[in-house]
C-alpha cells in the first residue's frame, strides 16, 4: 500500500447516525439563502423528508440509495444531489465537522466514479472484467478533501496488455473510448443534473495526449520529464476506481519522484513560482474584501495548501510520517516533527478550516464551482447569512484575522532573497518608459517566459521567434486599455501552448493580429479563456473574412460538415465540428470586442452558428444510431427552438432550450438489426442529439442543451410525437408553456415536416384566452422566477427590475392575449404590438440596448459585475452611446420604461 493510501483509509465518521436536535432553523436559513437548497428541500422525496425531520443519517441512507437502478447516468446524479444537500443541511446546522463533510463526499466521488467505470466498460464490452483501466485521484479527491460543489482531478491510466477491447480495435483508441464515456457519464448535465466535473489536466502534457495514457509511458513521464510542479500534485495522488493492482502499480513507480531522499530547499522556490504566477493571473481576486478570492487570493486556501506541500517536500523523503495527504493532518505531522511551531500549525489550521467552510457556503448557494466572495452588496450579505451571521461586514471581520495570518505565514516561508521579483534593470526601465502600470511585475512576467519554464519556449526554434515578436508584444500590450490584464492573460496562452513556434511567428509576421490579440486579452476574459485553451482560435482573425457577418445557416452548415479525412469516425467528426463551430464564435466575440460588429448582428450570427452545429451534428448522430437501429419509416426527427434560440438572438455564452419531437405514428417501428418501436427509437435516439451538441471532446465544449420546456418538463419523455405535442398544447399545458411557445422555431428537419411544426404551433398561439388568466399566470410566474432567481446585481440584464425578463413577459403575455405580433423574433413582435397601439414603440429602441449591453456583457463581464474602467469605454461604444455615463443614464431610462409597463400589465392579474 502506498503513503497516500495509508493515510487515505477510510474511518468511520458516523455520519448515518448523526440527527439535528432542532432541523427548523437550519432548514428555513437553507431556503432563505439557497436556491439550490430551497429547490431540492421543496421536492417530495426521502431525502428532503428526512432532513425536514431532523433525521440527517436517514437523508444520506436515501441519498445512497436514490443511487440504485439500471439507468446508471440517471442514478449517479440523483445519488450525488440527494448527499449534496444531505451533508448541506448537516454543514450549517454544526452537525458535521468540515473533515466528515469532504471525507463524505470524496467517498461518494469514489463510488460513483467506480460505477461509471463498470458501466463504461460493460456498455462496450459486455461480461469483461473491470481490468486494465485506472483512475487515480489527485488534488482534493485524492486527498478526502473534496470541496462541496468540485471538479474531480483525475489521471486515467490503461493497461495495453489487460485493457479488454474487440478483435483489431487499437487498445489506445479503446482506454480513450472508455474515459470518454467515463466522463460523460460524471458530468454530461441531464434534467437530473450532473454527477462531478471531471478534471484531466493533471497529466502530461494535456494540450497533446489523450485522455488515457498508458501506464508505463506515464511513468516514463514522471521518471525523466516532468516538471516540479507535478511533484507537489503528487503528494494527494491515490488509486480511486478501476483496477487497484495498476493503480498501486504505478503509485509505486512515482515514488522516487515525489519523494526524494535529499532535503529538496528548492521546493519552497517552485511553489512560491506557482503561487506568483496564480497571484498575477487572478489579479482582481487577490484584495481582500467583497471578491475576494477564497482559494487563489492572498491569504487564501492555496496559500496554506502549497506551504504545507512545499515543507512535506523537503522533509518528507527522509521523514514518511510527514507524508499525510490532508492539509491539516499534514500541519500537525509537520508540528509533531518540530518542522513549525506548534502555534503556527493550529493558526493555519483554523484558518484553513474557515476558508473551506466560507467556499461551502458560496458553492452551495447555487451548486456552482466558484471560490469567490460575491461583489454584489445583496449577494454578499445573503452569503453571511446563510452562514448564519447578520450581513457581509460580520463575515469580513470574522474572515479578515485568519487571512492576514496565512498570508504573513506564507509570505515568511521563503528567504528574502527568493521573494525579488526576477528582471533586469533594462527591461524594467523599458517597461516603465511604455508606462506599464507595475514595470517590476512586468518584467518579471517576461522574464518568467525567457527562463524556459513553458512548454512552449524550451527550444531554441521557438525561443527566437518568440525574442522577434516580443518587441511590439509589449508595445501594443502597454497600448491596451489594460495592460497588465493582456500580459497576465497572455501568459496562460503561453502555458499551455504545447508549441510555440507557429504561433510566434504568427504573431512575428502579422503585427495587426497583435494589437487584436493586445484588445482580447484586455477586455475579454470570456474569449482570454477560450484563447488559453486553444490558441490557434487567433489563427482566424488573419483573414479578413472574420470580421464579416456570420453566413447563413445552410453555408455555415456545409462549412461544418466538410471532413478532413476520409476515414474520419464519429469521434473526430465532434472533434472537428467543435473547433469549426468554436473559430466562428471567437471571431463573432473579436468583431464585438475589437468595434467591427453592432452586438445584434452578432447576436443572430451566433444564431445561425448555432442552428448550423444543430444540424451537421444532429444528422451525424442520426447517422450514427442508425446504424445499429435503422430507421422509422414514414417518421423523422424534429427540433423545435425557443428562447432565445427560437428568437433568433443568442449571446456568447448562451445554451440552447430544445424540444425534441417525432413525425409518424408510436405504432411504427425502424427496420435495423436492433428494431425499436418508434416512441423507445426517438428517446433513445434524442440524448443522443443532445450529447453531440454538449459533451465536451478533445476540441472543447460546445453548448449546454436545456430540455426543461418539453412536454411535462422533467417528467415527461424526452422526444414525443407531433400528435401528442400538438394534443398537450391543447389540453394540458400551462400558461408559461404556451408562452414559451411565442419564441417557438423549428430548426432541424425535413421542410414538410418543419412546416406541419410550425402550424401546430400556430394553431396552440391563436387560440383564444380569457386575458385576466394569462395576467395572473404571468405575473405569478414572475414572482417565482424573482424569488429563486435573484439577479446577480444592477447589470444583471436579465433578472434585474425592469430587464428583459420582464420585457419579454409583458410581450409574450400581450402575444397570447392579443394574438398579435406572433413572431418569434422579439423586436418584430414589439415592433407589431407597437403599431397595434399595445406598448410604446420606445421599448423597440429599449430592447435593442439591452440586448446589445447583455450581449456585450456576456464577453466582457461574464457575471455581470461593472465592467472594469478601461472596457466601460468599448461596452458604451458597442451600444452606440458615446461614454459609460451616457449608457448609464440610457440604461437607466429603458429600465424604468419596461419596469412601468410590466408592472401596468401584471396589475389586471389583480382587478
Amino acid at each position: 500500500m502506498t503513503d497516500s493510501e495509508q493515510w487515505c483509509v477510510e474511518e468511520t465518521l458516523g455520519c448515518d447516525q448523526v440527527n439535528i436536535a432542532h432541523p427548523e432553523p437550519v432548514i428555513e436559513r437553507a431556503r432563505t439563502h439557497s436556491p439550490f437548497l430551497r429547490f431540492h428541500l421543496e421536492s417530495e422525496n426521502p431525502v428532503a423528508a428526512a432532513l425536514c425531520a431532523g433525521r440527517l443519517g436517514e437523508a444520506l441512507s436515501a441519498a445512497r440509495a436514490q443511487g440504485e437502478g439500471d439507468d446508471v447516468m440517471a442514478a449517479l446524479r440523483r445519488e450525488r444531489t440527494g448527499h449534496a444537500v444531505a451533508l448541506a443541511i448537516g454543514d450549517l446546522a454544526g452537525a458535521l465537522t468540515l473533515e466528515q463533510v469532504t471525507a463524505e463526499l470524496s467517498r461518494l466521488a469514489d463510488r460513483v466514479l467506480e460505477r461509471a467505470i463498470a458501466a463504461a466498460i460493460a456498455e462496450r464490452y459486455p461480461d469483461a472484467p473491470v481490468r486494465g483501466f485506472a483512475a487515480i485521484a489527485v488534488g482534493k479527491l485524492g486527498s478526502f478533501e473534496l470541496n462541496y460543489s468540485s471538479d474531480v482531478d483525475l489521471l486515467f491510466l490503461f493497461d495495453p496488455a489487460s485493457l479488454p477491447r474487440r478483435e483489431r480495435e487499437d487498445v489506445g483508441q479503446a482506454a480513450v473510448r472508455i474515459g470518454q464515456r467515463v466522463v460523460e457519464l460524471l458530468q454530461k448535465r441531464t434534467e437530473d443534473g450532473y454527477a462531478f466535473r471531471v478534471d484531466l489536466r493533471l497529466r502530461p502534457s494535456p494540450e497533446v495526449t489523450p485522455i488515457a495514457l498508458p501506464v508505463d509511458a506515464a511513468i516514463s513521464h514522471y521518471e525523466s520529464s516532468a516538471l516540479p510542479w507535478e511533484r507537489s500534485a503528487f503528494i494527494r495522488a491515490r488509486h480511486a476506481a478501476g483496477d487497484a493492482a495498476l493503480g498501486r502499480y504505478f503509485l509505486d513507480a512515482i515514488h522516487p519522484f515525489v519523494w526524494r531522499r535529499s532535503l529538496d530547499f528548492g521546493a519552497v522556490g517552485e511553489i512560491q513560482a506557482v503561487t506568483g504566477q496564480i497571484r498575477d493571473h487572478y489579479a482582481v481576486g487577490q484584495t481582500f474584501g467583497p471578491g475576494f478570492d477564497l482559494k487563489r487570493g492572498r491569504g487564501g486556501i492555496r496559500e496554506v495548501e502549497f506551504y504545507t506541500q512545499a515543507l512535506q517536500l523537503i522533509h518528507g523523503g527522509r521523514e514518511p510520517q510527514l507524508r499525510a495527504p490532508a492539509t491539516m493532518d499534514a500541519l500537525a505531522a509537520l508540528a509533531g516533527a518540530g518542522r513549525i511551531p506548534a502555534a503556527e500549525a493550529t493558526a493555519l489550521s483554523e484558518g484553513y478550516r474557515l476558508l473551506r467552510t466560507i467556499e461551502h457556503r458560496v458553492q452551495m448557494i447555487e451548486d456552482k464551482q466558484t471560490h469567490q466572495l460575491p461583489s454584489a452588496p445583496p449577494a454578499f450579505d445573503n452569503l453571511a447569512r446563510l452562514h448564519g451571521l447578520a450581513g457581509g461586514t460580520e463575515l469580513l471581520d470574522l474572515l479578515r484575522p485568519h487571512v492576514e495570518a496565512v498570508a504573513d505565514h506564507y509570505g515568511a516561508l521563503a528567504p528574502q532573497s527568493q521573494k525579488r521579483l526576477p528582471g533586469s534593470p533594462a527591461l524594467e526601465e523599458r517597461l516603465a518608459d511604455l508606462r506599464f502600470p507595475d514595470p517590476a511585475a512586468a518584467a518579471a512576467r517576461i522574464e518568467s517566459w525567457r527562463s524556459g519554464k513553458a512548454r512552449s519556449l524550451r527550444t531554441a526554434a521557438a525561443r527566437d521567434p518568440f525574442e522577434a515578436m516580443l518587441p511590439g508584444l509589449v508595445e501594443a500590450f502597454a497600448q491596451a486599455p489594460d495592460p497588465m490584464a493582456a500580459l497576465n492573460r497572455f501568459d496562460t496562452v503561453v502555458e499551455r501552448l504545447p508549441s510555440g513556434v507557429n504561433f510566434f511567428r504568427l504573431l512575428e509576421a502579422r503585427p495587426a493580429v497583435v494589437d487584436y490579440l493586445a484588445s482580447i486579452l484586455s477586455h475579454a476574459p470570456t474569449l482570454a479563456d477560450q484563447l488559453g485553451r486553444r490558441p490557434e482560435l487567433l489563427d482566424g482573425l488573419i483573414d479578413a473574412s472574420a470580421f464579416e457577418p456570420a453566413r447563413d445557416v445552410e453555408a455555415l452548415a456545409a462549412d461544418f460538415a466538410r471532413r478532413e479525412r476520409p476515414d474520419e469516425d464519429y469521434q473526430l467528426l465532434l472533434d472537428r465540428v467543435r473547433a469549426r463551430v468554436n473559430g466562428v464564435r471567437f471571431a463573432l466575440g473579436a468583431q464585438i470586442v475589437l468595434a467591427r460588429s453592432d452586438p445584434l448582428d452578432a447576436a443572430r450570427g451566433y444564431a445561425r452558428v448555432a442552428e448550423a452545429a444543430i444540424e451537421v451534428l444532429a444528422r451525424a448522430a442520426i447517422a450514427e444510431f442508425e446504424q445499429r437501429h435503422g430507421k422509422v419509416p414514414g417518421s423523422e426527427l424534429l427540433i423545435l427552438g425557443l428562447g432565445r434560440l427560437g428568437g433568433g438572438e443568442l449571446t456568447h455564452a448562451s445554451d440552447l432550450d430544445l424540444i425534441y419531437l417525432f413525425s409518424g405514428t408510436h405504432e411504427a417501428q425502424s427496420d435495423g438489426a436492433k428494431p425499436l418501436r418508434a416512441t423507445d427509437y426517438f428517446n433513445r435516439l434524442a440524448p443522443r442529439v443532445s450529447a453531440a451538441l454538449s459533451v465536451p471532446t478533445a476540441a472543447g465544449p460546445l453548448y449546454d442543451v436545456d430540455l426543461r420546456l418539453r412536454p411535462s418538463g422533467r417528467d415527461g419523455l424526452l422526444a414525443v410525437s407531433l400528435p401528442s405535442f400538438a394534443d398537450y398544447q391543447a389540453g394540458q399545458a400551462w400558461t408559461f408553456e404556451h408562452m414559451a411557445l411565442t419564441r417557438a422555431r423549428p430548426v432541424f428537419g425535413s421542410p414538410e415536416a418543419r412546416a406541419a411544426l410550425a402550424q401546430a404551433v400556430a394553431d396552440i398561439l391563436q387560440r383564444e384566452r380569457e386575458p385576466t388568466r394569462v395576467a395572473a399566470d404571468a405575473a405569478a410566474m414572475r414572482r417565482d422566477i424573482a424569488r429563486h432567481k435573484p439577479p446577480k446585481g444592477p447589470f444583471d440584464i436579465k433578472l434585474g427590475e425592469g430587464g428583459l425578463v420582464d420585457l419579454e413577459f409583458l410581450v409574450q403575455s400581450l402575444q397570447l392575449i392579443h394574438r398579435t405580433g406572433l413572431d418569434s423574433c422579439m423586436e418584430s413582435a414589439l415592433h407589431e404590438l407597437a403599431q397595434a397601439g399595445l406598448v410604446s414603440s420606445e421599448l423597440v429602441d429599449d430592447y435593442r440596448l439591452l440586448t446589445r449591453m447583455l450581449v456585450t456583457f456576456r464577453l466582457v463581464s461574464p457575471q455581470s459585475a461593472e465592467p472594469p474602467p478601461p472596457s466601460r469605454a468599448l461596452v458604451a461604444q458597442a451600444c452606440g452611446l458615446a461614454d459609460w455615463d451616457a449608457l448609464l443614464e440610457a440604461h437607466a431610462k429603458a429600465r424604468h420604461r419596461i419596469s412601468q409597463s410590466w408592472t401596468a400589465f401584471a396589475a389586471q392579474a389583480e382587478e
